[in-house]
């Protein structure tokens, strides 16, 4: 869909998964906040792609960013998988240990929760501990994050869609964990699919989808991809060393 858009008086920011980065969300939000400003007045919305929990040093720091900026503006925010595991951990142990090592350590410790060279037969007490530490208000507000956002010729979700499958008969499974064969159609959507959960260290644009998940964690660098009537451009903030820069760019397709 070459010439999709977003409908006139409209603009949209959709940044890619956080994971845990206050350190690059803060300054990309102020950069957005500043182009936004900037630019002609427009119904404005910021999307969260989900997954702004786990890996990075500051999940909770990164929660009460979130809350706090949608008080001030429209900010939707898209459930991970990140987020579904770390719900579903309160309840269900296997969970809870098939996460530990893909981010929930560094999670859990933003609230105070010590957990690394626990045994298996600890993880009962850190289930406590979750329930006790972690605010029954984070909780609430990471399960009120929806499964995607259509915005004119654009759908956003966390991981993707399932191809041939009508986009309001997708499991949210699906929305949050998939990666092929939707990674690898060619065909055209119903709509361009906007998406984070599949790490590239460049944004990855295709006629059919784009990709913003640049590694906030590993990479260092946290996108946000810009649309305004059949515009695309990006955002971004990047780590180096102790400072973090901002740099804009066209998108080339």
């Amino acid at each position: 869909m070459a010439t999709a858009s977003v409908p006139a008086g409209q603009r949209v920011y959709a940044i890619g998964d956080i994971h845990g980065r206050l350190d690059l969300l803060e300054p990309l939000a102020r950069a957005i906040e500043a182009d936004d400003a900037a630019a002609p007045a427009a119904q404005t919305t910021v999307i969260l792609l989900g997954d702004l929990i786990d890996r990075g040093a500051d999940s909770k720091g990164v929660l009460a960013f979130a809350r706090a900026w949608r008080q001030r503006r429209t900010v939707r925010i898209l459930m991970g998988n990140h987020e579904e595991m770390f719900l579903d951990a309160f309840t269900d142990l296997e969970w809870l240990a098939r996460l530990l090592p893909h981010g929930a350590y560094e999670t859990l410790e933003s609230y105070g929760i010590a957990v690394r060279g626990l045994d298996r037969d600890s993880l009962r007490h850190v289930q406590a501990a979750m329930a006790e530490q972690i605010p029954e208000e984070d909780r609430r507000f990471m399960a009120g994050f929806e499964a995607s956002v259509a915005i004119g010729d654009y759908l956003f979700v966390h991981a993707g869609i399932e191809p041939g499958i009508a986009v309001d008969r997708q499991s949210e499974r699906t929305l949050r964990w998939i990666r092929e064969p939707f990674l690898s159609h060619r065909e055209p959507y119903s709509h361009v699919v906007v998406h984070g959960h599949t790490i590239r260290p460049q944004v990855e644009e295709r006629p059919n989808r784009i990709g913003i998940d640049t590694g906030g964690y590993c990479y260092d660098v946290l996108t946000a991809l810009v649309l305004e009537g059949g515009t695309r451009r990006f955002i971004q903030a990047r780590g180096t060393g102790s400072a973090v820069t901002i740099e804009t760019r066209a998108a080339a397709v």
